[in-house]
């Protein structure tokens, strides 16, 4: 049997801090990404703060993130 990855619902930007990306997976959870090799294996949890400004990004650009489609 084969195991396989769920689908990334959402990619977003936080205007408040554009050193990373936010992702929001399958089960609603949110994950702090940042640009390179391998980043969607460093995800590191993010919890949105009053202050954050998350706004959506379209889909397209997943690919350059290696995010699980």
């Amino acid at each position: 049997m084969f195991a396989t990855e769920k689908p990334v619902v959402g990619l977003y930007v936080d205007r408040a801090c554009s050193e990373h990306w936010i992702v929001k997976d399958h089960e609603g959870r949110f994950w702090m990404v940042r640009p390179g090799p391998d980043s969607w294996e460093r995800r590191q949890p993010y919890e949105p703060t009053e202050d954050a400004d998350l706004e959506p990004i379209p889909g397209h650009y997943k690919y350059m993130l290696g995010l699980p489609v």
